[in-house]
């Protein structure tokens, strides 16, 4: 079994968080590709085998740009914080049809003390959000089946922003009420950083997927696209 990542994977995003600039990142720049850009691409290229046995239809795409590991560059451009840098590692393993259509994704985040994994659509546009929510009201028992088994409510936490109030067009006292009001379909487990820079990271990723897919696969549905 391999190891991916390292202390030192990790030693150098704490020196990020503390030297966010174009001059320090410059100088280990290195660090950068040998300690977490390299070993995540070899993580991805050993986990696209995997994800096809849970989907046919996703891909773990191991290129450095245009691939399914985010850039470690920050957009800036609408945000107060100018630091140019990500403190973190991500990668998105995304739909195929992704590119042409809002789709669910599976994630996986490296970073020190915060490492996750999880799947599901995060931050829809509003026509994305209402077809979902009408499906879920159309399709409530395949929901249920899913979100509110209990393995599943178990291992997985269901992240992202909720409206306060129910969405317009929907009763207040609808039976899925509190999931009507979500803004994000998104739910994960943490990993624990030991099993991040152990041998056993694949599997556990693996694992994850496998277990929250039922989600992304009634997302599929929602959105007509095939899981």
């Amino acid at each position: 079994m391999s190891t991916y990542f390292s202390d030192k994977t990790f030693k150098f995003l704490r020196a990020l968080a503390r030297n966010n600039s174009r001059e320090w990142f410059n100088d280990h720049r290195k660090d950068y590709e040998q300690y977490l850009k390299e070993p995540f691409q070899a993580l991805i290229t050993d986990i696209a085998p995997d994800l096809l046995t849970i989907s046919l239809h996703y891909r773990a795409d191991p290129r450095g740009n245009g691939g399914s590991l985010f850039r470690i560059h920050r957009d800036t451009r609408f945000s107060n914080d100018k630091t140019p840098y990500k403190t973190w590692g991500g990668a998105r393993f995304f739909h195929a049809r992704s590119k042409q259509v809002a789709a669910p994704s599976f994630y996986l985040h490296i970073q020190p003390g915060d490492c996750f994994l999880g799947g599901g659509i995060w931050h829809p546009e509003p026509d994305i959000q209402r077809k979902i929510r009408n499906f879920l009201v159309d399709n409530p028992a395949g929901w249920q089946a899913v979100l509110h088994k209990p393995a599943f409510k178990r291992r997985f936490t269901m992240w992202g922003d909720a409206l306060t109030r129910p969405p317009r067009g929907f009763p207040a006292d609808h039976p899925l009420i509190e999931d009507l009001k979500r803004k994000d379909f998104t739910a994960g487990e943490a990993l624990e950083d030991a099993v991040v820079l152990g041998p056993r990271l694949r599997q556990a990723v693996v694992s994850g997927f496998t277990g929250v897919a039922p989600l992304v696969d009634y997302l599929c549905a929602s959105l007509d696209l095939e899981f």
